[in-house]
């Protein structure tokens, strides 16, 4: 017998020629001059069969010859061979393969012997084997006019007729038009089938339910078909439904002998392709089987069948079969039969080629057995959850899964790769085997989560998908197994981490930060020490007496405790106020062991809310959410303190009231504990809603009152002593936990914060009063000292290296100062030193984005203009941004003037934000205040300003300013009372299912609330972190100037899992506006292709679809026009025809996706498109 290894059964292993040489004795040998010995062997094909057909040529000693398509230059199947020549000059890439003339010619001019059709292209092709046999050149299949009979599917059924084989009702002949088909229907009733009456493999194909879907899927299967094997002509079936497909592998020779290599099932498909190939057939009955293997063997004698085929049937519920098609030729899943009979069929085809008998060759039906099972799984470009469609591109990384019990086939399968849309998506064939289905499947699913394939989509995790399933596993499946199997489509997906990574850092290499970057500044390129840390758990904080005593019990522990507790702002404030809020949480979890350790004695960190929110996902591409948790598993002990804004949460807007309910919740949750509650304008209404969506989610309610102003002054009464008090009143009544003053500008003086903290203390003696303010002005340690000494038991600190300025006070300041006295903080200045040497030099990894980069010192003129801390800065660094610094004081008085414009306001985020954009758009304008109140009704005022006044943000202490919101607003609406009360409640459900569909099933709780509060902010950092991976776990320096060429540096993704990675080198600019970025990752080499976003602003290339705007229709998959159905004007329906794309051979109807009119075209016939090229502009109805 053939084997292809060593044989089972103890039969012993027999090579080829040893096989001929033993059995020449013992069987009818052919007569002489029959034997033609084969030298040298064309493969007209490529890819993997190409390969697999020279490995078995160089095992039995034949020269090989590749042909290859211009497009196929780079292919791995030219390079096996021993020689190459081109075919098809000038021809498109599929009609290279189709030449016949071509082929043949460079058969003849180059000595070849044989040529192996391969599966598709030719290899069914009657008029091919003619025209070799018309060369003298043997063909490694059937006769020709064996391969005609069989290729017309016709005649093919009549065959098995006359041979006894049940066939399915169908066409006596290929129809030749529409007509035809309407009749056949007619007779028979839907559903139908059309095929491809001179090839397989689903080319041509199409199941038809319904008459309306008739002309399309006639156009469809005509076109798919003449594209695939140069005939388009056609023939119907009645369509079986959820048959099983079994398919019988036959093998004969000259002589008339015919065996089979018993049945494979490829009921595993989808658009008629198959995906997944068992052998033998699992759970079939034997009867059946029988009876297929002898209608199979019947047949093929019938019509003097030799060389390789297979025979293909349809098993219906009840078990009858009929017979569908011959395939005379090799088929893509031969594998399989290989490996449980351990038959060499392309050995086998190649010797009954030269004249050799199957007796002769050891291969008699009696010693044909089946050992164990033997599974196919066809890993291709395609991506499962787009329906298939085929992906194109470059392979970045390729690494397969092996082992025993596997074998690949494949050629296209390596690192560099380019994957065209010209040819089949296959990638690579993984063939497990075992003893059982269940153990190759386990085998096979070992192997494949194995696989590693980057830079295009695959099926990998929809194969997975299918050998876990338990009815594959256990019972029988049909054809609809995918269809009827949903589940199968919910993909895990894949991590990417490492090539995302790359991609990342080839991006900043190329193209600068991906965050915007104040002035020109490098990071430094020295990373700070954390200060050594104590072994074990750390001491009891004020966090474990929360969770003890609960809110109440907490804020008892807080009033009765001796001396002053201190608020860390390091972690949120301080980094707002000094360094345009960019502080990365890789720094921050770097030194929270030392804070838990060190400072376990403080009231609490503020570390979360407020502007961090929405920075860290559109500045710093990370989740806040994670932030929280992270910091949280590392801090147990210190409470954790937030900002919240009142009704409007963490964002600039309004919400829904059940928004801000939910965003407490899932934050407390996540281990947030204190909620600080304000609203920019001490709009109690809003605050009071903030108040109770934290208390009812647990947390620790703080209700901060901001302060503006100066009670001490007897000429400013707006916000008097009597104001605040009030304020107060209703806030303790309310039920606040503890009771802040929230200074946002540092206006606090020593003498109206005794006067202040004095009066709220008398008053409310047992409520825990806290302060927050920050030290423009340089006063901020004596104000707070006056805080303390007059009954505060809080006070707000940034360590040293963080502090000042715009910051909040020194905490060593502080520290030493108290120490000694009944204010003491128990706190070790020891302690704040190395802290502050960790933040000192972790601030100049931030350098870009240091405030003093262009402001030197706090100014007391904040006294003044009441500018808030963070707002100073961010001021001071637009002015110098736009050419200003020099008139940054004219800025400064103008925000004066402008807060005066609109009433005198609390100013804090975002009525802050108000004043402000009043304030520039009066210094650009050159007006006054003067100026602004006069022309008031014909300024295009900020919008911020026109909301404002419309009372988008609640209503201002003392009302509107009048008559400027008269003129602003004319007859624009007014809000009455609070701003989110009318507003309808937000729909979580919906919000949650819209997310799963745009971004996969790993959405959580947090990421639906991230995008209840920013939409779009959260929308583009899914697509980001989608590119780009987990940017985070880089370090400052990496992620926001990108490494050197030749860097060294590790990246640790997970406990355990670190990346070695050394930057090679950066390549030129491609024609496509790229460059190849070089790395060595963990010892390998790996490029990514980056555009280089400033050379592609001046080349053309065709514009994107923007997913975001409805009505832009753009390219599902990378392919060729085909066809277009619509032009500039015409009316369109919903999901009706636009028009048909190619790639692959196979071919998409792009539909519409909405009803309205063609507003633009973007393509032609036989434009080429890349993925999401945009096709048309529908403007909607």
């Amino acid at each position: 017998m053939l084997w292809s290894g060593a044989v089972r059964g103890g039969i012993g292993l027999l090579a080829v020629r040893r096989a001929c040489l033993f059995s020449r004795h013992a069987h009818s040998a052919p007569k002489s001059g029959e034997y033609r010995p084969i030298k040298k062997v064309m493969v007209a094909n490529r890819g993997e069969i190409a390969i697999r057909v020279f490995r078995a040529c160089t095992e039995m000693g034949i020269r090989t010859v590749a042909v290859y398509s211009e497009q196929d230059t780079g292919q791995m199947h030219r390079q096996k061979a021993d020689e190459a020549y081109l075919i098809g000059k000038g021809l498109p890439p599929v009609a290279a393969y189709l030449d016949i003339a071509d082929i043949i010619k460079v058969a003849k001019d180059n000595n070849v012997d044989a040529i192996h059709p391969g599966y598709g292209f030719l290899s069914e092709r009657s008029d091919f084997a003619q025209a070799c046999s018309d060369a003298g050149v043997m063909f490694v299949g059937p006769s020709p006019e064996t391969v005609r009979m069989m290729g017309d599917k016709v005649e093919a059924r009549a065959l098995a007729i006359r041979a006894g084989v049940p066939v399915v009702p169908g066409t006596d002949a290929p129809i030749t038009c529409m007509q035809d088909a309407q009749a056949f229907a007619q007779t028979y009733g839907f559903p139908i089938i059309f095929k491809a009456a001179y090839g397989g493999g689903g080319r041509g194909m199409r199941v038809v339910r319904e008459y309306e879907e008739l002309e399309e899927n006639y156009q469809r299967a005509y076109s798919e078909a003449l594209a695939a094997f140069g005939n388009g002509s056609l023939f119907v079936e009645k369509f079986i439904e959820k048959p099983r497909h079994i398919e019988v592998q036959i093998l004969g020779d000259k002589y008339g002998n015919i065996i089979h290599l018993y049945e494979r099932d490829c009921s595993i498909q989808r658009r008629h392709q198959k995906v997944v190939e068992i052998a033998p057939a699992f759970q079939l009955d034997p009867h059946l089987r029988d009876r297929l293997h002898a209608d199979s063997v019947a047949l093929a004698k019938l019509v003097g069948y030799e060389n390789a085929g297979t025979v293909e049937f349809l098993v219906d519920k009840h078990g009858k079969h009929y017979f569908i098609e011959v395939n005379s030729r090799l088929q893509v899943e031969h594998t399989v039969t290989e490996e449980i009979t351990d038959v060499d069929l392309v050995h086998a085809q190649l010797k009954v080629c030269e004249g050799r008998s199957l007796p002769e060759l050891g291969l008699r039906q009696d010693k044909i057995m089946v050992n164990g099972c033997a599974i196919q799984c066809r890993v291709t470009t395609e991506d499962p959850a787009r329906g298939f469609q085929p992906d194109t591109g470059r392979i970045e990384v390729f690494r397969s899964g092996e082992g025993m019990g596997i074998r690949l086939d494949s050629a296209s399968a390596f690192q560099g790769a380019v994957i065209s849309p010209h040819y089949d998506s296959l990638l690579v064939k993984v063939i497990s085997s075992g003893k059982d289905l269940q153990t190759a499947a386990s085998k096979m699913n070992r192997a494949l989560a194995e696989f590693r394939v980057r830079g295009v989509k695959t099926n990998i995790p929809f194969l997975q998908n299918v050998l876990s399933n338990q009815q594959f596993l256990y019972s029988t499946v049909d054809t609809q197994f995918i269809d009827e199997n949903q589940e199968l489509f919910n993909l895990k997906p894949t991590q990417n981490r490492a090539q995302k990574l790359l991609h990342y850092l080839g991006h900043v290499m190329v193209n600068g930060p991906t965050t915007p970057i104040p002035v020109k500044t490098k990071p430094s390129s020295t990373d700070p020490v954390v200060p050594q840390v104590t072994m074990g758990d750390p001491p009891v904080g004020f966090r474990d007496v929360l969770l003890r005593d609960g809110p109440e019990g907490f804020a008892k522990a807080v009033r009765a405790h001796k001396g002053l507790l201190l608020m860390d702002t390091t972690f949120r404030d301080a980094h707002q106020s000094l360094l345009a809020t960019r502080v990365r949480t890789h720094d921050l979890k770097k030194i929270s062991p030392f804070v838990s350790h060190s400072f376990n004695n403080l009231y609490s960190l503020e570390n979360w809310g407020g502007a961090t929110f929405d920075v860290a996902m559109r500045f710093l591409s990370e989740c806040p959410w994670k932030r929280l948790q992270e910091m949280r598993a590392l801090i147990p002990n210190v409470p954790f303190q937030m900002l919240l804004r009142g009704a409007n949460a963490v964002g600039y807007t309004n919400y829904p009231d059940n928004a801000v309910f939910k965003f407490c919740e899932v934050a407390k949750e996540n281990g947030m504990d204190v909620f600080r509650v304000f609203d920019s304008l001490n709009y109690l209404p809003n605050m009071l809603l903030g108040m109770e969506a934290a208390g009812s989610a647990g947390g620790v309610v703080e209700a901060a009152i901001s302060y503006t102003g100066d009670v001490s002054d007897p000429a400013r009464q707006k916000y008097s002593l009597d104001y605040y008090m009030k304020l107060a009143e209703e806030l303790v009544r309310a039920g606040t936990h503890v009771l802040c003053i929230k200074d946002m500008a540092g206006l606090l003086k020593p003498k109206p914060s005794k006067l202040l903290i004095s009066a709220l203390r008398d008053r409310f003696p047992d409520m825990p009063i806290h302060v927050h303010t920050h030290d423009t002005a340089g006063a901020g340690v004596a104000a707070m000292l006056a805080c303390a000494e007059a009954g505060a038991d809080v006070v707000d600190v940034a360590v040293d290296s963080m502090a000042g300025m715009t910051s909040q006070p020194s905490m060593g300041a502080m520290v030493a100062c108290a120490k000694g006295t009944k204010l003491d903080t128990g706190i070790a200045l020891e302690k704040v030193y190395d802290y502050s040497e960790y933040w000192e030099v972790a601030r100049g990894l931030y350098a870009p984005f240091d405030c003093t980069a262009t402001m030197k010192s706090g100014n007391a003129d904040v006294y003044e203009n009441e500018i808030p801390g963070g707002q100073y800065t961010n001021l001071h660094f637009q002015a110098h941004s736009m050419g200003l610094g020099n008139k940054f004081k004219e800025v400064k008085k103008s925000y004066a003037e402008a807060n005066k414009l609109l009433g005198d306001l609390i100013k804090v985020t975002p009525s802050s934000k108000i004043v402000g954009d009043l304030a520039q758009f009066m210094v650009q304008n050159s007006l006054s205040r003067a100026d602004v109140e006069e022309r008031a009704d014909e300024l295009s005022l900020p919008l911020s300003v026109v909301e404002f006044l419309q009372g988008h943000i609640g209503i201002p202490h003392g009302g509107f300013p009048e008559p400027l919101r008269t003129k602003v607003l004319k007859s624009l609406p007014r809000i009455e009372g609070r701003p989110g009360a009318s507003l309808p409640p937000m729909d979580f459900t919906s919000l949650e299912e819209n997310l799963r569909t745009a971004h996969g099933d790993d959405i959580t709780p947090e990421d639906v609330m991230s995008a209840a509060m920013y939409p779009k902010v959260f929308q583009e950092y899914k697509e980001f972190t989608a590119n780009f991976g987990p940017v985070d776990c880089l370090s400052t320096r990496l992620f926001l100037d990108g490494p050197k060429i030749a860097e060294e540096f590790e990246v640790e993704l997970e406990r355990g899992k670190i990346l070695h990675i050394k930057a090679l080198a950066l390549g030129d600019l491609n024609q496509a506006g790229q460059r190849e970025v070089f790395f060595e990752l963990n010892g390998q080499l790996r490029s990514v292709l980056v555009k280089d976003t400033v050379a592609m602003k001046e080349m053309k290339f065709h514009p994107k679809a923007q997913k975001a705007i409805k009505g832009q229709v753009g390219a599902p998959m990378p392919g060729k026009v085909l066809e277009l159905k619509v032009e500039v004007g015409s009316k369109v329906e919903k999901g009706q025809p636009l028009c048909v794309l190619s790639a692959m051979k196979m071919e998409t109807v792009v539909n519409s996706p909405l009803t309205g009119t063609i507003k633009a075209l973007h393509v032609a016939i036989d434009s080429s498109l890349e993925g999401d090229d945009l096709i048309l502009e529908i403007e909607e109805e």
